[in-house]
C-alpha cells in the first residue's frame, strides 16, 4: 500500500492508495513542530477507528513547507520501514519536463498538479489551485510545466482586510446575493468573491492570448467548488488532483525505489 502525503501551508493530507483507489483520506493542520511519533499515533488511531488493516510499504511526500519534511521522512523510516519518495528531490523523477528559468525552484505542489492534470486531461491546460495562495499553472501540449502565476489566496485576502482595517470584521467567503452590498459583511464578501472571479477570468484570458491557443481551465483546492458555480470559469473541477498526481509520480518511480 502507498501512503501519499501532501503537505500544504495550511493543511496536510494523508491518503492510502491500494493501486486502484484511495481507501481513506485524512487531513490535519500543518505544524512543523509535530514529531514522527505524533504523526504515527494520529494516523494509526484513525486507521483503527475505521477498522483498516493495511500494510504501508511505500510513502511519497509533496511539501511546500520544507521544515515538515524531516519528520515525515522519519515517520516513513521508523514506522513503515521505507525510504520515502520526496517530490522536488533529485532522485524523484517526473514524467513531464519543467521549462522555467535556470535555477528557479518550483513548488512541489505545482509540479504534482501539472502531472495530474496532464494524466487526466491531456495538454494545453491552465491549472487553478485555490489554496493558501491562488496559483495558475500552465501545462504545455506535451505535459511540460511552463510556469504560471501566483496571487494571494482568498482567505489570505479576507484576513488581510480584517487585520489592516480596524473597522472591518473577519468574514467567511461566500457568493453574495447581489454585487452591491448593503452592510459591511456583504460588501466585503462581494468585493472578494467577484474580485476573484474577475482575477481568474482575466489571468486565464491573458494566458490564452499570450500562448495564442485555446486552453482548458481546471480548478482544484478547497474553495474551488464555490467558484465553480459562477460564470462558467472552469472546464472541469478535480477535488483530489494533487493526490492523483502523487500516485502517477510514484508509479513512474517505483522501479527505482
Amino acid at each position: 500500500m502507498l501512503l501519499a502525503i501532501d503537505c500544504g501551508n495550511t493543511n496536510t493530507v494523508f491518503s492510502i492508495w491500494d493501486g486502484t483507489e484511495f481507501l481513506a483520506t485524512w487531513r490535519t493542520a500543518t505544524e512543523w513542530q509535530r514529531t514522527a511519533d505524533q504523526y504515527y499515533v494520529w494516523l494509526s488511531t484513525l486507521m483503527q477507528f475505521q477498522k483498516m488493516e493495511v500494510k504501508i510499504t511505500d510513502v511519497i511526500i509533496s511539501s511546500t513547507v520544507p521544515r515538515v519534511v524531516f519528520n515525515l521522512r522519519v515517520l516513513a523510516d521508523r514506522y513503515f520501514g521505507t525510504r520515502p519518495l520526496v517530490v522536488g528531490r533529485v532522485d524523484c523523477l517526473l514524467p513531464v519536463d519543467v521549462r522555467v528559468d535556470e535555477g528557479t525552484q518550483v513548488g512541489p505542489d505545482r509540479l504534482v498538479n501539472t502531472v495530474a492534470g496532464y494524466d487526466l486531461f491531456g495538454g494545453d491546460l491552465i491549472m487553478v489551485d485555490f489554496g493558501t495562495a491562488t496559483t495558475f499553472d500552465v501545462v504545455d501540449t506535451d505535459g511540460a510545466y511552463m510556469g504560471g502565476v501566483i496571487a494571494p489566496g482568498v482567505n489570505l485576502s479576507l484576513e488581510a482586510l480584517h487585520q489592516a482595517a480596524a473597522a472591518l470584521p473577519h468574514v467567511d467567503i461566500s457568493r453574495p446575493q447581489t454585487v452591491v452590498g448593503t452592510n459591511t459583511v456583504a460588501c466585503m464578501q462581494s468585493g472578494v468573491f467577484w474580485g476573484y472571479v474577475g482575477l481568474v477570468r482575466e489571468i486565464c484570458d491573458r494566458i490564452k492570448a499570450e500562448r495564442a491557443r485555446d486552453m482548458r481551465v481546471i480548478s482544484t483546492g478547497g474553495l474551488a467548488p464555490l467558484f465553480q458555480q459562477s460564470e462558467a470559469l472552469f472546464d472541469a473541477f478535480q477535488d483530489d488532483l494533487t493526490m492523483h498526481g502523487l500516485t502517477v509520480i510514484y508509479e513512474y518511480n517505483k522501479d527505482n525505489l
